[in-house]
């Protein structure tokens, strides 16, 4: 069970677009990616190489926003607008995959690149999911 999950669950509506249990592993894996892209950035910064990592840098801060944006939006139970969940999760998607790919490419010389792109990676996937587990519009 996640930290969010008894908090949740204490809410006295059940007019979540998610479930639960899902939401609480949900915001778990936004809060966890947000704070591993702060904490690459500022790795990228302590680098010789801070010129060639700006790109990098500039993807980690937007990435983590998303992140920490998304399990804002996300974890308003009452009344959401399913088509304003599904459109911060997609651009979670895309910050998501923007900064794994970029990370990626400095992943051989730097570890905290390489962990920042598992994590992107993990949270995009999460991202998908939720998608594939969000009711129609209808329901």
């Amino acid at each position: 069970m996640s930290d969010a999950q008894p908090i949740l669950e204490s809410h006295p509506t059940s007019g979540g677009a998610l479930q639960l249990e899902q939401l609480a592993e949900i915001l778990h894996g936004l809060e966890e990616c947000a704070q591993v892209c702060l904490v690459c950035a500022d790795a990228c910064l302590a680098e010789e190489t801070v010129a060639m990592l700006r790109r990098c840098i500039r993807l980690d801060l937007d990435a983590a926003a998303v992140c920490r944006v998304t399990a804002d939006v996300v974890s308003r139970l009452l009344e959401p607008d399913r088509a304003t969940v599904r459109a911060i999760l997609h651009a979670c998607v895309a910050a998501c995959d923007a900064c794994a790919d970029e990370c990626a490419k400095h992943s051989h010389l730097h570890d905290h690149c390489r962990i920042c792109a598992e994590a992107c990676r993990a949270c995009a996937q999460t991202c998908r999911d939720a998608l594939l587990m969000l009711p129609a519009a209808g329901d």
